[in-house]
């Protein structure tokens, strides 16, 4: 099995480490892993393309590239470049050092490299885990994702529903902020919303007095929906949610047609 890792915290980020192992578990002894990753970090970049100006790409080591470029750029790189000869047969993204649950998954360059190989017809599955207090200071805040990642990963990719529309679907994967004894299980939901939550800017001087605006996220422990992704992490489960590129919405249509048209 060849499989295709990327992430949006960048080449060296300790979340990719732990990426490396679940798809080496998954690819097994005679498999490959491969790694096209951004060579700085890229949170928040969702599914851009450096469509306006080329990437430097570098290898690093043995089937280990860095991109100047987002996770969507590593990915086409990947498929396009480093992997031209034969096509990986899954591309995972992350783990991502903080929860893409909710509306954060809307921002996600996490997500955004899972969404471009899903376009491309590779199935995909991102990663996150989610960072609270049980966890921010533990010797590896990503205990979780490393313990109950391969298991949960395999099973995804040996029984979840993989189909070959137009618009190919894509998994959405939240690890929970607890240490990894303490994960209740796995639950499927799908995206919530986080209604007092919202992304927002700040403002700061420089020490000449420029003025400069910080992007501010917004609390990231608010309740959403019961059943829901970030709902479910908080209880202490990991979250699966089905995703699409298709952002239509579907359950207007009808209603509008008959206004419009």
């Amino acid at each position: 099995m060849r499989i295709l890792i990327t992430n949006d915290d960048g080449i060296n980020a300790p979340g990719l480490e732990v990426l490396t192992e679940i798809a080496t578990d998954l690819a097994g002894p005679e498999g490959e892993v491969w790694t096209v990753a951004p060579a700085f970090e890229q949170s928040g970049v969702a599914h851009c393309i450096s469509y306006t100006h080329p990437m430097m790409i570098a290898r690093l080591g043995e089937r280990r590239f860095a991109a100047e470029g987002s996770p969507a750029d590593c990915v086409l790189a990947g498929l396009y470049d480093v992997m031209a000869e034969a096509r990986p047969d899954l591309v995972l993204s992350g783990v991502n050092r903080g929860n893409n649950a909710a509306e954060n998954a809307l921002y996600s360059g996490t997500l955004g490299g899972a969404m471009e190989a899903a376009l491309q017809g590779v199935p995909a599955i991102a990663l996150s885990q989610f960072i609270g207090p049980e966890i921010v200071h533990a010797p590896d805040m990503f205990e979780a994702a490393r313990v109950h990642g391969p298991t949960l990963v395999r099973k995804i990719w040996e029984n979840g529903i993989w189909d070959d529309g137009d618009y190919r679907v894509f998994y959405n994967v939240n690890f929970p902020p607890v240490l990894a004894q303490n994960v209740k299980g796995t639950r499927v939901g799908p995206q919530g919303y986080r209604r007092d939550s919202f992304f927002s800017v700040e403002a700061h001087h420089s020490p000449q007095g420029k003025r400069f605006l910080w992007i501010k996220g917004g609390p990231q422990h608010e309740p959403t929906a019961a059943g829901s992704d970030a709902a479910l992490n908080l209880e202490g489960y990991i979250s699966v949610t089905p995703m699409r590129a298709d952002l239509t919405a579907h359950d207007l249509l009808g209603a509008l047609k008959d206004r419009i048209e």
